[in-house]
């Protein structure tokens, strides 16, 4: 609007300067002639003034219409919701209808300041019930992202009971008071079960307490019964203002002020246990403290031929359980919305005994703390010990991890999900309005999404009616298509006889690249998948190398039995590619008789199977099925927005940031510089970054320059001045060839004098290494078994004449995670979408994150907040495969 003004104005004086120039050339030929009549003189004096009064008229029409934009820009402004997969810093615009003559013309308005949206207004968090991890980051996004706002934020002790005594028990949240939070377990502002809020009188009380400080926004943290009181909060927040009133503790005028709450929730449970989600803040990192136990008694176990029975948490879901049997390999495991079927104790004896048979040194059993038979009787550890012994006769023991599993530093993913929620919780209350129903920020693949709150508080308790009622498969159902799928998998690989007719179908599985964590966990659901199926499998060791020089044999069920956990890949892998020994692979394919082929790795993998794509136009014996399952710390591979490995590489970084970040508080006024790999792709300086709180993540995705980086040098020195006296950098290996780690670490050194020192850390190798996350053998898992039914079906598409003939661009493909579901993707079609020269895809979804980054580091950066998350329907959002 300014811009128009500016220009209107500007061509009016040069309108007035050429009729000045017109007036006085009429006036000199006026005085050659002889004609100055006195009237005349006086005609022309008013004919001066003509522009200057039509100047005046046009600025004061302008003005008013300006004024009048803005106006209904403030008072008209509509909120229009819409889906959104980018970014999760949303806005809205206000829009402005001006009714001329019979038509109304809409005008769009400026965009809201992010900086503003919560200037004025207070926002109160707690945590409430269980406590779990992952909450401590969720808190810490909640306030940094409120202070950012312009909000004022409130932290609540002790969860509702803190609402209700009010006092000492609501203080203000300042940016310094949640540092070095991301890395505590549990809750630091404390959670408890309160008795009093359920009662008419202590929510009351809790209501005065926020009306007196003016709150009206409130972020709850915690499991379906917390979450519900909120709602009910919420619903009676009205009645409980006229108590106050008609009592006289509040007066008329904060009544008004705080004439209704808004409410979003976060779920914080362990148990993962609420319908609409596909993880609640705090499982991943039960998982890791769970995944470490087994993997600690497996050790024990085998030593002594022994069979372990643990009992894992989760009250009425067995989640939990589910996934430890699915990551650890366990032989059998008991789920409350699965019991087993009747004469369940003979079959579960004849598994173990035949398990024995084939050379295992030992059984591993998981029990969830509320499974039961079909009748309703609980199954115990004690049980399931005592039957084994008995029937058995196995040296056999019982553990009860118990609380452990709520304890330890909360995982990386629970990091990320905990400030990815929060931040989308203080964005769902700044946008609210009284009609906006209260919601939940859930997790659906790797989206941010806002649901219902009760819409998902009566799915889940739907679950709890369907197991009572006997509907099991109904149950398995309802907790929603990652719990059904990871069912479905277990009883796979767990439940049935291999296959008694054989397909007479060769399927060779071989790892490229770099080894990661997990690519084991992949061959050997593949294995025993294909095996099941009735295929004979084949292992190709050392990539395309081996596979051009005939290192390859069959692979039997016993040879992967302990795969899952163990790191690197057990098939040995290599980073060369088939361009120059395809007719080497064309021979050993024809000579061992491949039907088709599965290849586990990184970029490498991606573009070796593109080479072997462009290869079937000279080789006929590369017209067979493949697909690509990605597997590679960097997290680069097209076609996937997650790769096996990543998440342990993740891990790794977070943990020893974690130590790094505790020295550099020790000893103060110290930055550190760390090193991640990655290649080109900065995923994981990216997201380590925000799992560790980093100060800076460089990547090559987003370039810099030396302004920047003296930026960032400014930013902590003005750091150094608080009470937190530390600073934390990341870099990505390959993100500026001239801008290295040493000269970062150099200018950091030198403009940091008298102020704060460096250390610089280059973490390499170790990257790779290690156990695989449960994510990663979860992954790696689905993905293994998932190929392999895929490629039972495309053989049969492409069996013609008595031999198999596949060139069809569809029977070559990438399986990987697409926001929500596990998709084939073909390899040509994804060619379009790769920067080969950087081995990158063309587009990340990670890269949205990179804000939050920012925000929660203190920069003062504008965002680009023009879209707002919609609300979806709990039932819409079952969706992720």
């Amino acid at each position: 609007m300014e811009a128009v003004w500016d220009r209107c104005v500007r061509v009016w004086q040069v309108c007035v300067s050429i009729w000045e120039v017109f007036v006085s050339a009429c006036e000199t030929s006026v005085c050659l002639l002889g004609l100055c009549v006195n009237s005349l003189e006086l005609g022309f004096r008013l004919v001066h003034w003509i522009p200057h009064i039509a100047l005046a008229v046009l600025i004061w029409r302008l003005t008013r219409r300006k004024i009048r934009y803005h106006a209904n820009a403030v008072h008209d402004g509509k909120h229009i919701s819409e889906n959104s997969t980018r970014g999760f810093f949303r806005g809205f615009y206000g829009s402005s209808v001006t009714q001329h003559g019979s038509q109304l013309i809409t005008m769009q308005a400026t965009p809201v300041n992010p900086t503003t949206m919560g200037v004025g207004k207070a926002i109160a968090v707690l945590t409430s019930g269980g406590d779990a991890q992952g909450m401590n980051a969720a808190v810490r996004a909640t306030v940094r992202v409120g202070i950012y706002t312009g909000a004022k934020v409130y932290f609540v002790h002790e969860g509702y009971q803190g609402l209700v005594d009010g006092g000492d028990h609501i203080c203000l949240a300042t940016w310094e008071s949640v540092s070095m939070m991301l890395q505590l377990g549990g809750t630091v502002i404390g959670s408890a079960r309160c008795k009093d809020f359920r009662t008419k009188e202590g929510r009351t009380k809790a209501a005065c307490n926020l009306v007196k400080l003016g709150i009206t926004n409130l972020c709850v943290i915690g499991g379906d019964g917390s979450l519900t009181g909120a709602n009910e909060f919420r619903s009676e927040w009205s009645e409980l203002l006229q108590i106050l009133l008609k009592a006289g503790k509040i007066t008329a005028e904060e009544a008004r002020r705080s004439s209704h709450l808004n409410i979003v929730g976060m779920v914080g449970s362990i148990d993962n246990d609420f319908c609409g989600t596909d993880m609640t803040i705090g499982t991943d990192s039960a998982l890791h403290r769970i995944i470490e136990v087994v993997d600690a008694i497996t050790t024990t176990a085998q030593s002594h031929q022994r069979a372990f029975i643990l009992e894992v948490m989760g009250r009425h879901c067995g989640y939990l359980a589910l996934v430890t049997a699915l990551a650890s390999g366990a032989d059998w495991v008991f789920i409350p919305e699965m019991p087993p079927d009747d004469g369940w104790e003979d079959h579960l004896c004849r598994r173990l005994a035949n398990q024995r048979s084939m050379g295992y040194r030992l059984n591993v059993i998981i029990v969830a703390e509320g499974a039961m038979d079909r009748f309703g009787k609980p199954i115990t550890c004690d049980m399931v010990k005592n039957l084994v012994t008995k029937k058995l006769g196995f040296d056999t023991r019982s553990t009860i991890l118990g609380h452990v599993q709520r304890g330890g530093t909360p995982s990386a993913f629970d990091r990320i999900l905990g400030s990815r929620m929060g931040v989308e919780a203080v964005m769902a209350l700044l946008e609210a309005t009284p009609d906006t129903p209260a919601c939940v920020v859930s997790l659906s693949g790797n989206q941010a999404i806002r649901l219902p709150l009760m819409e998902c508080v009566q799915v889940t308790k739907d679950v709890t009616k369907a197991m009572a009622e006997g509907k099991f498969e109904e149950a398995v159902k309802l907790r929603g298509k990652s719990f059904e799928n990871n069912w479905n998998t277990y009883k796979l690989l767990a439940h049935v006889s291999p296959a008694e007719v054989k397909s007479n179908i060769n399927i060779a599985i071989m790892n490229v690249g770099a080894p990661c964590a997990g690519m084991n966990a992949a061959v050997r659901s593949a294995v025993r998948i294909g095996i099941l199926q009735g295929h004979n499998m084949l292992a190709i060791h050392d990539g395309f190398e081996g596979l051009a020089h005939g290192n390859i044999e069959p692979i039997s069920w016993a040879a992967v039995g302990n795969w899952t956990g163990q790191g690197g890949s057990n098939l040995g892998t290599k980073r060369m590619l088939p361009a120059n020994i395809m007719e080497e692979i064309s021979l050993n394919i024809a000579k061992f008789n491949i039907h088709s082929l599965i290849i586990i790795g990184g970029f490498e993998a991606f573009v070796g199977g593109l080479e072997l794509v462009t290869g079937r136009e000279k080789y006929e014996e590369l017209c067979i099925p493949i697909v690509v399952i990605p597997a590679t710390v960097s997290n680069n591979v097209p076609g996937s927005d997650f790769s096996i490995g990543a998440d342990t590489a993740l891990n790794t970084i977070t943990s020893t940031c974690d130590r790094i970040k505790q020295s550099a508080a020790g000893t103060k006024r110290r930055v550190f510089i760390i090193e991640t790999m990655g290649g080109y792709c900065g995923y994981l300086a990216t997201m380590a970054g925000l799992a560790a709180g980093a100060d800076a993540a460089y990547i090559y995705e987003e370039p810099f320059g030396i302004h920047d980086l003296e930026v960032n040098v400014e930013h902590l020195v003005e750091k150094m001045k608080t009470t937190v006296k530390r600073g934390l950098i990341l870099r990505n290996e390959k993100c500026n060839s001239n801008y290295t780690t040493d000269f970062i670490f150099n200018l950091y050194t030198e403009e940091g004098k008298g102020v704060f020192d460096c250390r610089k850390n280059v973490l390499g190798h170790m990257q790779q290494g290690g156990t695989p996350s449960p994510f990663d053998r979860n992954f790696g898992t689905k993905m293994g078994a998932k190929s392999v039914l895929w490629l039972t079906d495309k053989l049969k598409e492409c069996y013609r004449h008595g031999r198999i003939f596949a060139n069809t661009p569809d029977s070559a493909c990438v399986l990987g995670m697409r926001k929500r579901a596990l998709v084939f993707q073909p390899l040509a079609e994804l060619k379009n979408n790769t920067d080969f020269e950087h081995r990158i895809p063309k587009t990340q979804w990670w890269l949205k994150l990179r804000p939050i980054l920012k925000i929660l580091a203190k920069y003062k950066i504008s965002l680009d907040i023009s879209e707002k998350a919609a609300m979806e329907s709990v039932i819409k959002k079952r969706g992720i495969v």
